[in-house]
């Protein structure tokens, strides 16, 4: 067996039986090659465990090596906010549809992996995100944000109005439909539909990009990542404020988001021969070379 890893957790979809083939074949594949493999509760619910132990993702945070991931992105998403503080790295096997997070292709699973936990590999470090909602002095919620943070209108469909701030500096007052907050790694999720840039994932640095602005002026920008953004909502006659699409909270006139970048980073491990620009042109179907 390989040293550079020896207890390994696998995390399949969410409540979905579609991963439990491919995670029940990586299951007996790793143990019979010694690994000590662990998996969630959930999981074995729906799979069965074989000779895996039970381990709560929190759990998995602090006795795993290395953490293997059988969904789509919005499943590494979760399960790397929940690994938030523990900096564990995290391989995707992509069963979803788009796969910029997960990109071992789960035809190719097995012998992609067996290169890439003898060592050959390439290792990524990403921003993540702290963030609050206070209610004048009181924190009334508190999360992390991987790809991003939407501050928006809600049931209701009315314009919001919020304030800026980075860093203490007031940037604008905006009415709009919301405000995203991303990360690089959420570069090419909301931000990119509300005409933001892509970022490399490995920059540190944070987009804000306007959803439908009422100033037609108003457009993103980027700031590094050692920032903290304030945003204060004004009027609103609903509003919500969203995490990763995942958690999400009712906003109130008064209340305000602050985002700072969480001081420990998500480690992600790749294939050797990975390239985020091929993942750019297949994903977002740009020209090959004339």
């Amino acid at each position: 067996m390989d040293t550079l890893f020896k207890t390994i957790a696998l995390v399949g979809k969410y409540e979905s039986a579609v991963a439990c083939g491919s995670l029940s074949r990586l299951n007996a594949w790793l143990t019979r090659a010694g690994y000590r493999v662990l998996v969630t509760p959930e999981t074995v619910g729906l799979c069965g465990a074989g000779e895996a132990q039970l381990a709560t993702i929190a759990e998995m945070g602090e006795q795993a090596d290395l953490v293997i991931v059988l969904g789509g992105d919005g499943t590494m998403l979760h399960v790397a906010r929940h690994l938030a503080g523990f900096e564990v790295p995290m391989i995707g096997v992509n069963q979803g549809r788009l796969g910029f997070l997960a990109d071992v292709p789960i035809d190719t699973m097995l012998p992609t992996l067996a290169k890439m936990l003898a060592g050959e590999a390439q290792i990524e470090e990403r921003i993540l995100l702290d963030c609050r909602v206070e209610d004048h002095d009181a924190v009334v919620l508190q999360t992390h944000a991987f790809n991003d943070v939407v501050v928006s209108k809600g049931a209701q469909g009315r314009l919001i109005e919020f304030e800026v701030y980075i860093d203490g500096q007031f940037v604008y007052s905006q009415r709009a439909d919301g405000l995203v907050v991303a990360t690089p790694t959420g570069s090419t999720a909301y931000a990119l539909s509300a005409g933001g840039p892509i970022l490399h994932p490995t920059l540190a640095a944070v987009v804000l990009a306007p959803i439908c602005p009422h100033t037609l002026s108003a457009r993103p920008i980027a700031v590094g990542s050692q920032f903290e953004i304030e945003i204060n909502l004004i009027h609103a006659a609903d509003a919500r404020v969203h995490f990763d699409g995942q958690d999400h909270g009712d906003l109130a006139v008064g209340q305000r988001v602050i985002i700072r970048r969480a001081p420990k980073s998500v480690r992600l491990l790749h294939p050797v021969d990975h390239n985020y620009y091929d993942t750019l042109r297949q994903k977002l179907h740009w020209g090959e070379k004339l």
